[in-house]
């Protein structure tokens, strides 16, 4: 399915507000509000649109840290990529983790509750022997830009 410039403003006003009703979405995108739903429903269906969610203010959780931790596995097998990623994935403080190019493998997004909490998952994943070479580890202190949506109309009139 290709998006077209209705389908991409749909998805940047409920990027803005998943909660926003369909009459009001149909408005700010000046169509009417049954082929507004239809449009919606086609975007969840081919996957455009995977759900909706809550975002939630971590700083007011209380105390929590941030912590990005370059990993590099020992081996570059299929099967070692494989190992470490079904085990990462387990790991409720990691909250996101990518496969990167340069000079290690993986970037990985830990939230915990504090540093020793953040150690003794690292220690773990170290002695579970599921490929980890060496890691190092960088501490938020602080995030002056965390953007939740995605910049889809320079990605499309880019």
């Amino acid at each position: 399915m290709k998006l077209d410039k209705i389908d991409i403003r749909i998805l940047c006003e409920l990027q803005k507000n998943g909660r926003i009703s369909n009459v009001e979405l149909a408005e700010l995108i000046n169509l009417s509000p049954s082929p507004c739903l239809m449009r919606v429903k086609r975007l969840q269906s081919e996957g455009f649109i995977t759900g909706y969610s809550a975002q939630i203010d971590v700083a007011k959780l209380g105390q929590t840290l941030t912590v990005f931790a370059e990993i590099t596995l020992k081996n570059h097998r299929q099967i070692d990529f494989a190992r470490f990623l079904t085990t990462i994935e387990k790991v409720d403080s990691v909250v996101e983790c990518h496969l990167v190019s340069g000079g290690y493998d993986y970037l990985v997004k830990f939230i915990t509750a504090g540093i020793s909490e953040y150690q003794a998952i690292m220690e773990r994943l170290v002695e579970m022997d599921i490929g980890i070479d060496k890691y190092f580890s960088f501490v938020v202190l602080k995030s002056p830009i965390v953007k939740s949506h995605l910049p889809l109309e320079s990605i499309f009139n880019g």
